[in-house]
């Protein structure tokens, strides 16, 4: 075992005048061996607020005991996790995203203010992913991120048919009895069958999406987070990564060796391949820039042009992430892409390459789950970046499920959520609208809430694709239809999307990349008298303060 002989952590274990620090040290358990030792926060986002992170603290101990093996001594830190699920719809959403930046700047601040040699980060839910790499790039510090997994799916029986359940399937339920098309007790059933027990929600949404892109990042190491969150192999997986993160702390390898334009590539083209979540294209280009690392959206639409989608995963397909586990995980779609000449070869946390870890890739015979790229499921990738006078910084447009074509409708325009939901609940949206939700964006939410709750309403109805929504907000990675998400600049900084008006006539044109609208610009320019910004207080205003346009990852820690 190599020993380092310069350590970060001697500036609180070493020399006469850490004496102190020392016996502060050995009061909570620690002792020569362990000051001898490279010292590694493990960082939890443990919570019982969420089934996505309520067993990570049963992960943590075979983390610890990783690292232990590995020749390093765990030092334990827990942040926050805002769950998305539980807030969705409600004024608590506005602090999903925010919640990003505090899990960075927590963890940041517990590994920097204790001088620590590196960290493992348990993540679930889905901010708690993106905030764990922007913290260890920001950091440049030894590292990795250990996801806790996916949900088991939910199971009931529906009107004479078994089915498979998920929460995508609860928000669309609420939608269906709201049109009288579902009755109290079959909501009442699927509420309480979707989610049986811990772990993250189970389609290709948010969090399934980032673990991926980790996994292709090379910050993440490969497999480790497929098994699902009770899955047995869910503990050895911990160990490993103790391991692993033990070996970046004793060889200095630090996180920035990862984040690099090719890696950057290879997670864009995994998001793309497997219809993943727009969310990802937001905190991959905020990673990136925590990194240092030239990044820009469009890269997204560049790979949707050439990369299909592989994977038949909801919200647009039909399997969940335990599907995806069982055919051959994460490593067998990886395989497919490198077959193709779709990937890059890069390091990985793991200490092998990403082509050393795809080839070792098994599949499970009879898999339906992951095709080739010869015989994808879409011919295209499953995101867009869309410009135009609605949207000159970009949009972002998800079509792996819909959208391939052109959508022209009236505008039904709202300048919050609730208001949008409560008219999609009334039966006030009929085909062919065009849904507009803005002041949701970064600085005009603040925090720039998912939009879930609506898009599940619109699909509950039976007009997921019929009508279209824009937004300078987000969407769930739960969400699919024709919905367009992340408008920049927003609302709330005077973009385009402030001045347009009820029935105006927008033009949304998929393969052209466009989005536009029927309207005298420069005359809705002159008229136009901005709102006053929304004030939340606290870390609220703090974040509206800061945020950059969802167009650069709405980082509130901008380059100069």
């Amino acid at each position: 075992m190599t020993e380092l002989k310069i350590k970060r952590s001697d500036a609180i274990t070493k020399g006469p005048a850490r004496a102190p620090a020392r016996a502060m040290l050995r009061a909570a358990g620690y002792d020569d061996a362990d000051f001898a030792r490279p010292m590694v926060g493990v960082v939890n986002t443990w919570s019982t607020v969420t089934p996505c992170n309520m067993h990570l603290a049963d992960l943590a101990e075979p983390v610890r005991e990783g690292l232990r093996a590995g020749g390093a001594s765990p030092v334990d830190f827990n942040t926050i996790v805002v769950s998305d699920g539980v807030t969705m719809g409600s004024e608590g959403m506005r602090a999903s995203l925010i919640s990003r930046e505090v899990i960075a700047d927590s963890i940041e601040m517990a590994v920097r203010g204790h001088s620590l040699d590196g960290a493992v980060i348990l993540v679930g839910c889905d901010k708690t992913l993106p905030a764990a790499a922007m913290a260890l790039a920001r950091m440049d510090a030894p590292g990795l991120i250990f996801y806790g997994g996916s949900i088991m799916p939910g199971h009931c029986e529906f009107r004479g048919e078994a089915r498979d359940l998920s929460i995508q399937d609860v928000f669309e339920a609420v939608g269906a009895h709201a049109a009288g098309d579902m009755t109290d007790e079959e909501l009442d059933m699927i509420e309480r069958k979707a989610c049986p027990g811990a772990g993250a929600c189970g389609g290709q949404f948010t969090a399934n999406t980032m673990a991926m892109l980790l996994a292709f990042l090379g910050l993440a190491p490969m497999g480790a987070g497929d098994p699902p969150a009770l899955a047995g192999e869910k503990a050895d997986e911990a160990r490993r990564c103790g391991e692993l993160a033990a070996t970046l702390a004793l060889g200095d390898v630090n996180a920035r060796r990862f984040v690099t334009e090719a890696s950057l590539r290879n997670a864009a083209t995994a998001v793309v391949a497997s219809g993943g979540s727009t969310n990802a294209v937001l905190h991959l280009a905020a990673i990136a820039a925590e990194a240092g690392v030239p990044f820009s959206i469009d890269l997204f639409d560049e790979l949707s042009r050439s990369t299909p989608v592989i994977t038949d995963l909801k919200p647009g397909g039909r399997f969940l992430a335990k599907d995806l586990y069982d055919a051959g995980g994460v490593r067998l779609f990886g395989k497919r892409l490198m077959e193709a000449g779709k990937l890059a070869d890069i390091p990985t946390v793991s200490g092998r390459t990403l082509f050393e870890e795809l080839g070792e890739a098994a599949e499970t015979p009879g898999q339906a789950v992951v095709r080739s790229t010869a015989d994808p499921l879409k011919q295209t990738g499953g995101l867009r970046v869309l410009y135009g006078d609605v949207a000159p910084e970009g949009s972002v447009l998800k079509t792996a499920g819909y959208a391939d074509g052109e959508f022209v409708g009236r505008a039904r325009v709202f300048d919050r959520e609730e208001d949008a939901f409560a008219a999609v609940s009334n039966r006030e949206i009929a085909e062919g609208d065009v849904i507009v939700i803005r002041y949701e964006g970064p600085k005009g939410g603040p925090g720039m809430r998912e939009m879930l709750a609506t898009t599940a309403a619109v699909a509950g109805q039976g007009l997921a694709g019929k009508v279209a929504m824009i937004t300078d907000g987000r969407f769930s990675g739960a969400s699919h239809g024709f919905v367009i998400g992340h408008v920049a600049p927003e609302a709330a900084a005077g973009g385009p999307i402030a001045l347009i008006e009820e029935g105006d006539i927008i033009r949304i044109n998929a393969e052209a990349r466009r989005i536009n609208a029927d309207v005298d610009w420069a005359a809705r320019r002159a008229a136009f008298t901005p709102k006053p910004r929304k004030r939340m207080g606290g870390a609220f205003d703090k974040f509206a303060a800061l945020a950059a346009s969802a167009s650069r990852g709405a980082v509130t820690i901008q380059s100069e």
